[in-house]
């Protein structure tokens, strides 16, 4: 399922991948409309893309597609002197970041393994010096005939990045492994592989979301809290080389690409699956928008409506942050404070309460349930306001100010 909303895609958000060149091949494959709207993600990122076409994929999108999507001239052929100097299989690919071949049909994966180059794209892999990327779309017997089976594990051998295949539904009718992954999916690895790994073999866990607190079995409390900046920063995280796992209170959002996610409703849920991996972390970032107060006993049938007025009684829910950041062996924490007023004040408050080396402070008419955010980091140092943007954008500059204050923080003193 894609991580980002490509309505949050721009070229701040994707800075690393948007300076890139990338050889797209095209294989033939009723796959090959998905690498048109892959094309069209990379472009809107500010990624230059060039298309190469074999003689297969031509059959399913035309070149013309390609280049509409891309603004730049497409490659089908190997003869045609496609160049200035008639060496296009060499010079395409200098200069790239990377060749992604997406979909990569059985034939093609074939053709790597064993060094074949008989048209333009095939002689473009083997001549490359940059990184291969190639995303498998085929029948489920042709992916787990012992054939494909060796040449993908010669293709990994060789240092070759294999995404996907992902499992489904099939133009043949038939269900299992073999579909090849969304074009948003592709785009989130991409995203990945270019972003620098700030967090190599760190392990984050997120919050997020609102929590969900039963009045009874039809009515809770509850918050407007959408998720977006905890999926945004799990995904930042993610991409910056960290092993993450996301703490989710109920929200429409679609799991990150590459992110565990653990569901849970109320506070106490979600406190007990925090506790529970707490050990394992190197860093709590606090995202969820985790309910004050709960009903002290929820109905065990539906309240019925009545004249008379009702009175709740509510009883506070556990500090989960507070809770994690008084551990002997503490993570690195990092706390949100979303704020209606005086948002420096209560946030230096909230920072010096809690011990927290860092904290996030916004307002939350400013970003409750938007796409966009504006926020102020509070650290030893002082503050720091972040330029407005996507949600996507600022969960990276997040994460790039915590990579350097967690190098410091895990310094031998």
């Amino acid at each position: 399922m894609p991580c980002l909303q490509t309505k949050l895609l721009d070229a701040k958000v994707m800075m690393e991948i948007g300076s890139k060149r990338i050889v797209l091949g095209v294989t033939g494959g009723v796959a090959a409309y998905k690498a048109a709207e892959l094309a069209r993600l990379l472009v809107k990122a500010g990624t230059k893309v060039s298309v190469v076409l074999t003689e297969g994929g031509a059959k399913f999108v035309t070149p013309v597609t390609f280049s509409a999507l891309t603004g730049q001239r497409v490659h089908t052929d190997l003869w045609t002197g496609e160049v200035a100097n008639s060496m296009a299989h060499i010079d395409l690919t200098r200069g790239a970041a990377a060749i992604v071949v997406a979909p990569a049909s059985a034939d093609f994966l074939a053709k790597l393994a064993h060094g074949l180059a008989d048209d333009l794209l095939s002689t473009l892999c083997l001549a490359r010096d940059c990184p291969l990327i190639v995303a498998p779309a085929m029948n489920r017997q042709m992916w787990e005939n012992p054939a494909t089976v060796r040449n993908i594990r010669t293709l990994r051998e060789d240092g070759v990045v294999v995404l996907g295949p992902a499992s489904g539904e099939q133009a043949c009718g038939e269900i299992g492994p073999g579909r090849m992954l969304e074009p948003a999916q592709l785009f989130d690895h991409l995203a990945a592989y270019f972003e620098p790994k700030r967090l190599s073999g760190v392990r984050v866990l997120v919050t997020a979301g609102p929590t969900f607190e039963a009045i009874d079995p039809v009515r809770s409390i509850t918050n407007s809290s959408s998720g977006k900046m905890g999926y945004a920063l799990a995904t930042a995280a993610m991409q910056a080389g960290a092993a993450t796992t996301l703490v989710s209170g109920p929200t429409a959002l679609p799991c990150p690409t590459g992110v565990a996610r653990v569901d849970v409703l109320s506070a106490c849920e979600m406190r007990e699956a925090v506790m529970a991996r707490i050990a394992q972390a190197d860093i709590f970032i606090s995202v969820a928008a985790v309910a004050d107060y709960r009903p002290a006993a929820a109905a065990e049938h539906k309240i019925k409506k009545s004249t008379q007025a009702l009175t709740l009684e509510l009883v506070p829910n556990p500090d989960i942050l507070a809770e994690v950041a008084a551990l002997p062996a503490a993570p690195f924490c990092v706390g949100f404070a979303a704020e209606s007023e005086h948002l420096v004040d209560h946030a230096r408050a909230k920072r010096s309460a809690k011990r927290l080396p860092l904290l996030v402070g916004n307002l939350v008419q400013e970003a409750l349930g938007a796409d966009e955010n504006r926020v102020i980091l509070f650290d030893d140092d002082g503050e720091h306001p972040l330029a407005p943007g996507p949600k996507a954008a600022v969960a990276r500059d997040i994460i790039a100010h915590l990579s350097r204050l967690f190098g410091i923080h895990r310094q031998p003193r």
